[in-house]
């Protein structure tokens, strides 16, 4: 079934998310599209817990607030989101619209495209062993927990040894509902890479029994290869410790969580004109090579470009006027959100600032 709209917005960092914002005081409504799982991009991925100093009239948040913020602020105009996919095709139409197709297999027909994709798609940091990926999605997951059903019973297995891998292995662990039978953390070093509070929750959590660690590094996988003929089943992983033993850990569920890395991904098979792997765009509109199709952020290109969020959020306010009027076919009105009652209406406040019930 093919979703029509008026903007498909791609990437959900700070600048994607400021981007809804701006087309939703334009009138225009958007679909979201991420490769995360949740809101907030780069900024919430590499500095979620650190401060931000320059954010106009804040004197300091992290990145997690900053994304909080955001979400709050696109609120009244309710877009849809499509979280933990990328965008797979862009193709212009006949009639000036864009067809937009996900890796999951959603199709959206927009009157005008928004990339806002930063660096790129951030993609997890796959586990290089061999034959591995056959079992993505029944066993093997990266970054996140598995559904609580999948887990109940089961002997879970955590690799990695940041936060990501740390909060994945106390969530299992405190679970209260459909809790899994054991929970192990797998590092190569018995040293984490945590918040202070993470840290205290797994050492309590380690001194009650139900979080082991173990310190080694992956070599590989045994199979039960009595179940089926092609043995799609992993019952251990084959680890190598410090002092040269080789251990068999037992699993039924592994979460491996390296981190993430980004990825220009499809950007470059999307037809439009770049430079040095970032997007080029006529900075009066912020459209790219290709009709419809806009571009801010880290990922575009121009004389004078800094990749600051604040930069980012004048390029989104540019794109989202150069987009109204030119699906309108005629001039914006510049209207303030401290006076139109237009304005007011549109972010479900009253004369007076309140949010209306």
């Amino acid at each position: 079934m093919i979703q029509e709209t008026d903007a498909v917005v791609i990437g959900a960092g700070p600048v994607g998310l400021f981007q809804v914002f701006q087309l939703g005081l334009q009138g225009l409504a958007a679909h979201i599209v991420d490769a995360l799982p949740y809101a907030g991009g780069q900024c919430v991925e590499l500095y979620g817990d650190k401060p931000i100093y320059d954010i106009p009239g804040v004197p300091v948040c992290t990145g997690h607030e900053l994304a909080a913020r955001l979400t709050d602020q696109i609120a009244p105009f309710k877009p849809h989101w499509h979280l933990g996919t990328q965008v797979a095709a862009l193709q212009p139409q006949p009639d000036g619209r864009i067809a937009v197709t996900t890796q999951q297999g959603t199709q959206l027909l927009a009157r005008a495209v928004f990339i806002a994709a930063g660096v790129g798609a951030f993609v997890p940091r796959a586990l290089k062993l061999e034959g591995i990926e056959a079992f993505a999605g029944t066993q093997l997951f990266y970054q996140h927990l598995p559904p609580a059903a999948t887990l109940q019973g089961q002997r879970l297995v955590v690799h990695g040894g940041d936060d990501a891998a740390v909060a994945c292995a106390i969530a299992a662990a405190s679970a209260a509902e459909s809790p899994a039978a054991s929970v192990l953390l797998l590092h190569r070093r018995d040293v984490f890479n945590a918040p202070p509070d993470q840290l205290a929750q797994l050492h309590a959590l380690r001194d009650a029994g139900r979080i082991e660690v173990v310190v080694g590094q992956i070599t590989g996988i045994t199979r039960d290869t009595s179940i089926n003929r092609e043995g799609k089943r992993m019952t251990a992983l084959q680890t190598l410790t410090p002092e040269g033993t080789e251990l068999a850990v037992p699993m039924d569920v592994l979460v491996v969580a390296l981190g993430v890395s980004p990825r220009l991904g499809p950007i470059a098979d999307w037809g439009l004109a770049m430079e040095r792997k970032q997007l080029a765009v006529d900075t009066a509109t912020f459209r790219t090579s290709v009709p419809g199709i806009y571009a801010v952020g880290d990922i575009v290109t121009y004389p004078g470009k800094r990749k600051l969020i604040v930069c980012g959020f004048h390029e989104a306010t540019l794109a989202a006027f150069a987009a109204a009027e030119a699906l309108s076919g005629k001039p914006v009105v510049l209207q303030y959100t401290t006076s139109s009652t237009h304005l007011h209406q549109l972010l479900g406040v009253g004369a007076a600032g309140i949010t209306n019930g």
